[in-house]
């Protein structure tokens, strides 16, 4: 009940119970689903304590709560006295095609970035006490590690095919047999080997689906349609079982004979199209994205990278993308610090040195909406100094070797596979300059406070 009294005024600030529709949460941002916007009373949500600022944003009212944000989701369901409603069920306001199929890849992706993060890790270790000498591939202790840390990655398609059921609302273990036809060992073998097989004289293309992001999603899109019209059309006495089978008799096949080769036709070409446009300048992409990627999470354009980022990571087996919107996390820490560090007022320094150590581990959201933008000169410090970040890892050509958290959490995820240490080092060098470049600016010039409008 620790949070019960900030629910209460939430609801109260937004129009109460009877205007939402919906209340999920994301890793640090409460959002809700309204019927009516125009009662929400912003300045009020603000101003509460524990709230570190709101937004309006793809249909949603997103409230910033931080790390705690699944306890206070969880007291707001019970306070208006409604269970979970699934992402599926209710009618999305946003009805953009475009927003719809990336908030999808994030619905179905972002129930696996923990693990995904954790995966990454261990890996990156593993290969860094490889290469050190520490551990040899003979060593049990390797093998364990090994096999933890490459499982993850090897099954996706298990986890995609699991998580995108649910989005669609679907069985979510058709979703996941799907998944795991796709790189069931037989047929990895045949790809290997090269031999060919048909479907009642149909040519399959066989493609190596491990680690594959894609094939998977669409094959339960594909399989959630269908299972929804037998629902409808077979009697409930038999449907738990004929509904699934014929489900499985139809998808199955296209998700060899189309879905899974188009789906990898075009996450290869997306990546290829992307790294042109890197391999134009690395270093004037890396300005760029060094200064603005947190402008885009801001207006939550992020999504359409979400696919990209882990496209490359697990096609390619490194992403350079990443490596340069990683130092614009720490950025942002480096000013909530900075901001700390010279303000006179207590409150304001408690919440920059609050928001700074949650933007250290990665979540930078807080650090936006109650020290940046309120206190616009943070964020051109920020952008100043992620800029020269962004530039120095386009300069070293540095690569993300797997997909996982910002911050601190992040140094891992550069240690490549066979140990090699120099996308680390780039890293390592362009976080000090973004972490400590927004200080100075601060020190020198200041925290812009008397200048807030």
């Amino acid at each position: 009940m620790a949070y019960e009294q900030l629910v209460t005024d939430i609801l109260a600030a937004v129009g109460g119970k009877d205007n939402i529709t919906r209340a999920t949460h994301c890793a640090t941002r409460l959002r809700l689903v309204l019927k009516d916007e125009k009662a929400v009373d912003k300045e009020k949500v603000d101003s509460l304590e524990k709230v570190a600022g709101s937004v309006f944003s793809g249909g949603q009212y997103q409230i910033i709560i931080g790390m705690s944000v699944p306890d206070v989701h969880k007291e707001f369901l019970t306070v208006m006295g409604a269970p979970e409603v699934d992402e599926e069920v209710v009618e999305e306001k946003e009805t953009n095609l475009f927003n719809r199929f990336f908030k999808a890849i994030v619905g179905i992706m972002s129930p696996t970035f923990g693990v995904m993060a954790a995966a990454g890790i261990i890996k990156a270790f593993v290969s860094l006490a490889l290469s050190a000498g520490l551990l040899a591939e003979t060593d049990g202790a390797y093998q364990v590690w090994y096999a933890i840390s490459e499982a993850f990655f090897y099954y996706l398609p298990i986890w995609v095919g699991f998580n995108a059921s649910k989005v669609f609302g679907g069985n979510q273990f058709i979703g996941a047999a799907l998944g795991a036809a796709l790189i069931y060992p037989d047929i990895v073998a045949l790809q290997s080997a090269g031999e060919a097989i048909s479907f009642f004289g149909i040519p399959i293309v066989l493609v190596n689906y491990t680690q594959s992001l894609f094939p998977a999603m669409l094959a339960a899109w594909v399989a959630a349609k269908i299972e929804k019209f037998f629902m409808k059309h077979i009697h409930e006495t038999i449907n738990w079982m004929l509904t699934p089978a014929l489900t499985f008799l139809i998808t199955a096949p296209l998700a060899f004979l189309a879905i899974g080769p188009v789906m990898t036709w075009l996450s290869n070409a997306l990546a290829t199209v992307v790294m042109a446009i890197y391999g134009i300048s690395p270093i004037l992409f890396g300005i760029i994205g060094g200064a603005f990627w947190q402008l885009v999470v801001i207006f939550g354009l992020h999504y359409a990278f979400v696919p990209i980022l882990i496209n490359n990571t697990f096609n390619l087996g490194q992403d350079p993308l990443n490596a340069v919107f990683s130092v614009t996390v720490t950025a942002l820490a480096g000013a909530a610090i900075g901001f700390a560090l010279k303000t006179k007022n207590p409150k304001n320094k408690s919440l920059g040195y609050s928001v700074g150590v949650t933007g250290l581990v990665g979540i930078t959201e807080p650090i936006i909406y109650s020290v940046a933008l309120p206190y616009r000169r943070q964020f051109i410090y920020a952008m100043i100094s992620g800029g020269i970040a962004g530039a120095i890892q386009g300069f070293n050509h540095a690569v993300a070797y797997a997909f996982g958290g910002g911050g601190l959490f992040a140094f891992p995820l550069f240690i490549g596979p066979d140990g090699n240490m120099k996308s680390f080092y780039s890293f390592l060098i362009a976080s000090i300059i973004a972490f400590f470049g927004p200080i100075i600016l601060n020190l020198v010039f200041g925290t812009g406070e008397e200048s807030k409008k």
